[in-house]
């Protein structure tokens, strides 16, 4: 083996690259640019990882840390969204802003490591967003952040992944994951208010042996250090988006309305009904309503009334009080297992999450095919068909799933009892 530097100039910036001549076990570069790759992967502690940068604090610290340890990092910021075809009224801001895009790449400069610009809006808008508004249509209430993450950011940055040559991809999400038992296991981040692991159970095991976050261990206060230490000062300052990113004025009302051809008057008239199923009033269609929703349902009953069931076949929408919100069970449906491959023939302890914000209730589930029933002990208000369900042994995500409907059990024979642990 041979070893000699070789200086160039491109762009008028300096490059030293190291040429590598092998003689041996039948490698050998032919060109600077193969012997600059494969000096780089040598002097790599980890080898090649793609980093999935927003722009925002998390996804950039996570970038820093794994450059910092010695990992060959190169960063990819996806394009999902073009906000200016959605016609909502507030500025672009998010991840998929010019901003956003540019402050991923001034992370990467600085450091100097590689950064992509990759657009999906395509395949997002086919999937995410066509999922999106189909799940209205029906009664339900979609989240697309959880479909975005199963079906396009994980399938996209793998993909690429494996043109640029790299072993492993990487987000800024606060959670983590290990394999254990010839399972890859993904458990809560050590930051409980900012757990992300309700959002991430739908990947796939095959993404999960390739994937790593750096920030699972981290709190967010240490986050905002670590990056004000290394000068980072604009990150840090940074205001965090929550919205629905093709929905950035969050009205997911006026999105539909201007996504469906007549949709208002298709829908506009529909009844308001007691859970008797007295009519109590007329509303302006089924899809501009959510389980549990109180506020802006345009009636007054002279007591407070939520939205207890959506009837989209005969555009009635159910209203109740707050007790009648709850649910002693439901069932969930195209079930991803993360803990175990499946559960079939036991019924197991779980804490169950209905909502991302959702602090979790005591349930027990029994596994039936690809259909899961949740049984929960004191009742759950507001569970809205469309959302995910995940379920948690201790901090461990077990699977997760879509919630299909809820239901209600009277005398619950042959119900199991509930373990409050």
């Amino acid at each position: 083996m041979s070893l000699s530097y070789y200086l160039c100039n491109r762009t008028e910036v300096s490059v030293l690259f190291l040429y590598v001549s092998f003689s041996f076990e039948g490698i050998f570069c032919r060109t600077v640019n193969e012997a600059f790759n494969l000096a780089k992967r040598i002097m790599s502690k980890h080898g090649r990882i793609l980093v999935a940068m927003s722009g925002g604090i998390d996804s950039s610290l996570a970038a820093v840390m794994l450059h910092e340890e010695g990992y060959e990092v190169i960063g990819m910021t996806m394009k999902t969204w073009d906000y200016q075809t959605s016609g909502g009224s507030k500025k672009e801001t998010g991840c998929c802003s010019l901003d956003s895009i540019n402050d991923a790449r001034n992370i990467a400069v600085s450091l100097g490591f590689p950064h992509y610009i990759v657009d999906i809006r395509e395949e997002f808008g086919d999937y995410v967003i066509n999922h999106f508004t189909s799940e209205y249509l029906e009664g339900r209430t979609p989240n697309p952040c959880v479909l975005c993450n199963t079906h396009i950011k994980w399938d996209s940055l793998l993909r690429r992944a494996d043109k640029l040559d790299c072993e492993f991809i990487a987000t800024g999400h606060y959670a983590n994951v290990r394999h254990e038992n010839d399972r890859y296991v993904i458990s809560k981040g050590k930051d409980e208010h900012k757990d992300q692991s309700y959002a991430l159970w739908g990947i796939s095991q095959e993404s999960l042996s390739r994937t790593k976050y750096p920030l699972g261990h981290l709190h967010k206060s240490q986050i905002r250090e670590m990056a004000t230490e290394r000068g980072f000062h604009e990150l840090v300052s940074k205001s965090e988006s929550y919205e629905i990113c093709f929905v950035p004025d969050n009205d997911y009302r006026g999105f539909l309305k201007r996504r469906v051809d007549g949709l208002e008057e298709q829908v506009r008239g529909g009844e308001f009904v007691l859970e008797d199923g007295t009519v109590v009033g007329t509303h302006e269609g089924f899809p501009f309503y959510t389980v549990g929703q109180r506020k802006g349902l345009g009636i007054a009953l002279g007591y407070p009334v939520y939205v207890t069931e959506i009837q989209k076949d005969t555009n009635r929408v159910v209203l109740g009080t707050f007790d009648e919100l709850s649910r002693d069970g439901m069932y969930v449906k195209n079930l991803t297992m993360q803990k175990y491959a499946s559960i079939e023939g036991e019924r197991k302890d779980t804490v169950t999450k209905v909502r991302y914000n959702d602090n979790g209730t005591p349930a027990v589930i029994e596994q039936i095919g690809d259909t899961m029933k949740v049984y929960f002990g004191n009742g759950v208000k507001a569970i809205a068909p469309g959302q995910a369900a995940v379920f948690y042994e201790g901090n461990d995500v077990i699977g997760g799933g879509w919630i299909k409907s809820s239901f209600r059990q009277e005398n619950p024979m042959g119900m199991p009892a509930i373990s409050n642990r």
